[in-house]
């Protein structure tokens, strides 16, 4: 799949990652940097994956694909973008809608209180005095559901603005290119790279290739995250209360109005596991109950 590649990333790591970095700071001389982008230009030139968010700057549009983003791959992202955008096509529209829409559309997408983050992210900024979505990071952390990364992100993709993150696979380029040897790295010595590295003119541009190339790498290496100090296994889905979570909502969206006790009898839970799991979703604002009787 590989094969018209025109470069050796390995010799570059092997030539270039001890020659170019200087001091403690980790700085990278200019040539190293021309070097770096070179290479992953280069590969984003000719194997680029093709997103439908990265046909558009539209705010709205950028928003619901890096909440989406969040923890779920991009080939299911990619289905739901356009069905969620063709049901809610604006930010008004999204709005106005009842969180049982909403969630009847994100259905299968998991994470599901992404979905209502969305809609709370909605709701406010429709009724807010500006009434479009922030253009400055640190405005778009106050936000719910919005952390510095997927903050960042945004910036980026929707304003084109010059901010420095980290999330997957940038983070797995940068210590594949700059920390090969290590078992150990955290983003506090990847930041500065990353930031010496990143494309002001192009920052959109940038990024989308960086996180394409870092998705080939996991394909072709052994994962060069894992050697990141902030990396963690994640838990099986079958059986963990992730699971029961998500039988919880679907089950609410096919039969509205019913108790605990119907709910662990069709899911097939026990009901003291299903009552604890409606509690957190009562909490977190995602399941209605009044008296006995559950909703969305």
């Amino acid at each position: 799949m590989y094969s018209d590649i025109a470069y050796d990333d390995a010799a570059v790591v092997r030539d270039y990652r001890v020659r170019y970095i200087a001091g403690k700071r980790g700085r990278i001389a200019p040539a190293a940097i021309k070097k770096f982008r070179e290479i992953i230009y280069g590969y984003y030139r000719k194997q680029k994956r093709d997103f439908p968010w990265r046909h558009t700057d539209d705010p709205y549009r950028i928003l619901v694909s890096e909440v989406m983003l969040q923890q779920t791959q991009t080939a299911r992202v990619a289905e739901k973008y356009v069905e969620f955008i063709h049901a809610f096509p604006t930010l008004k529209a999204l709005a106005a809608a009842s969180l049982r829409d909403v969630m009847a559309v994100w259905r299968g997408m998991g994470y599901n209180r992404r979905a209502r983050y969305l809609h709370e992210i909605a709701r406010r900024i429709v009724k807010s005095p500006v009434g479009a979505i922030p253009e400055a990071p640190e405005e778009l952390e106050l936000l719910p559901g919005i952390g510095r990364a997927t903050a960042a992100s945004i910036c980026a993709f929707a304003f084109n603005r010059p901010v420095v993150f980290i999330e997957t696979n940038i983070r797995a380029v940068f210590i594949h290119f700059f920390f090969n040897r290590r078992k150990s790295v955290s983003d506090r010595e990847i930041l500065p790279l990353a930031e010496e590295a990143l494309d002001r003119n192009e920052p959109r541009l940038w990024y989308s290739a960086l996180m394409d190339y870092g998705v080939m790498l996991k394909k072709r290496n052994p994962n060069p995250s894992r050697k990141s100090a902030h990396h963690q296994m994640q838990e099986p889905f079958k059986g963990s209360r992730r699971q029961v979570r998500g039988l919880v909502l679907r089950t609410l969206l096919d039969h509205t109005g019913i108790t605990v006790r119907r709910l662990s009898l069709i899911i097939g839970r026990p009901e003291d596991e299903v009552a604890s799991v409606v509690n957190d979703l009562v909490a977190e604002a995602l399941v209605r109950r009044k008296g006995r009787i559950l909703s969305i």
